[in-house]
């Protein structure tokens, strides 16, 4: 069983808003990328963004990551501005907050699953026995099988559980995953979305997934369309602005 998530400060997190983007502008080499965009991500919730390449996905990714700074507007992560933030404490929220799913896993191959999901909770001052049981409990509840091998010889599928216990081991308020299924076939890719869409409520965060994928979009609790530099309800065309932003599923 998942243990309760407990926020930095000893909160619990329920039914919070985990991501607040307000009026977020982001323009480069005369290209506006994200034009006045709003969103919102709440404990316990998914969202899906699609959108064609060039679209301003990956962008947004990395404003959500405090990665980059947008122009104007504001991405409030478990309740704190990123903009403004410096680097030392930009580096300290977003490893307390935030957890990152990467297409490729971007594991260290030579570690096991156990090291590489250990590791994150080392480097955020976890103790030692400590990080190693919570990662050893993590991998058991995401059933990667400890073989005590190196990530390196792992299937595709138990890379990327490996890479999901990663992002959850600091008990992260939000989970943030750029294509995660991109790389995988197509039995393995339902068998890593049902995990990953099950992660919100499973361990009370909020998820939001950046994906070509139309299946993979379509398990989120809400699949948005980012187009013009603003999202949109898919298939619909409806603008996301304020007060679905703020009053949760659009």
């Amino acid at each position: 069983m998942a243990e309760p998530v407990v926020r930095s400060g000893g909160e619990t997190a329920v039914d919070q808003h985990v991501l607040t983007v307000s009026g977020v502008r982001y323009e480069v080499a005369g290209r506006l990328l994200l034009d006045g965009l709003d969103l919102s991500v709440t404990a316990g919730e998914s969202v899906a963004i699609t959108g064609p390449s060039g679209s301003g996905k990956s962008t947004l990714l990395m404003c959500l990551m405090g990665l980059v700074k947008p122009q104007s507007g504001s991405v409030s992560v478990a309740g704190t501005d990123l903009v403004p933030l410096r680097e030392r404490a930009l580096n300290r929220h977003r490893r307390d907050h935030l957890g990152m799913v990467f297409q490729f896993g971007e594991l260290l191959p030579e570690l096991t699953p156990l090291e590489n999901t250990a590791l994150a909770a080392l480097l955020a001052g976890t103790a030692r026995e400590e990080a190693y049981t919570r990662a050893q409990s993590l991998l058991a509840d995401l059933g990667v099988p400890d073989k005590g091998t190196p990530t390196a010889e792992l299937s595709g599928g138990e890379r990327q559980r490996t890479a999901v216990a990663r992002a959850l081991i600091n008990r992260p308020a939000l989970v943030l995953a750029d294509e995660p299924t991109g790389a995988l076939d197509e039995a393995t890719r339902d068998d890593v979305a049902a995990l990953l869409f099950s992660v919100p409520s499973r361990w009370n965060c909020g998820l939001l997934v950046v994906t070509h994928d139309a299946t993979i979009a379509a398990r989120a609790d809400r699949h948005l369309a980012l187009s013009g530099g603003r999202l949109r309800t898919a298939g619909t065309g409806n603008p996301v602005g304020l007060s679905a932003a703020q009053g949760g599923k659009a």
